[in-house]
């Protein structure tokens, strides 16, 4: 059965929420997300407000064209836009999708707010839209997100070899993790379970 097609919408948590990106959200996002570290190992650098107003009519784009749906991370506390994050390469016909695109700011990173933005997107994609496979993927010499992949539960499927090419000319070799419907009620107590720990 074909599942119906993804529509833009609000995941409140406890340290998060994440809205529907806009392109009003690009100036909040040039200003918490220049940083180099986050962008080293990715496909395209953003460097200016003018890279990050790219980077954002790129997904908004993608969108469109019912592959993307993107969200801007906001800190419930103050309202304060921390990141982004998006669901990507969305197969409905197949019932996946996978979750990527994502960064924060580095003064909300290990905060608890990534852990919390991947539970908010795992649990609509399975509990409400029917996906029965999640995939991540990360480049392989990305120790920092390998760890936080296998933390939330995912499970590495394989390293496929010079699979995609940075702006640069250079080669990605890119891990694939995935988690599927049979193991959410797992996953998900195990993020549960974290996110309750005092911080």
């Amino acid at each position: 059965m074909t599942l119906p097609s993804l529509q833009p919408v609000t995941l409140d948590g406890g340290i998060v929420r994440l809205e529907p990106l806009a392109p009003r959200h690009a100036g909040d996002l040039a200003q918490i997300g220049l940083h180099p570290e986050l962008w080293r190992l990715q496909p395209e650098p953003v460097e200016t407000p003018d890279d990050m107003r790219r980077y954002v009519d790129r997904a908004l784009a993608a969108q469109h064209d019912g592959t993307c749906l993107p969200f801007v991370i906001v800190r419930q506390d103050n309202g304060q836009v921390i990141g982004t994050t998006r669901y990507m390469d969305i197969a409905l016909a197949h019932k996946r999708l996978e979750i990527g695109a994502t960064w924060l700011t580095p003064s909300s990173q290990r905060s608890g707010a990534n852990t919390e933005a991947k539970f908010l997107l795992l649990q609509h994609a399975f509990e409400t839209i029917g996906i029965i496979r999640v995939v991540f993927k990360t480049e392989l010499g990305n120790a920092q997100s390998r760890q936080a992949i296998l933390r939330i539960g995912g499970v590495e499927e394989g390293v496929f070899r010079k699979h995609l090419i940075a702006q640069s000319g250079r080669a990605r070799d890119m891990v694939y993790f995935a988690i599927l419907d049979e193991d959410w009620p797992s996953v998900k107590a195990r993020l549960l379970a974290r996110l309750r720990r005092p911080a």
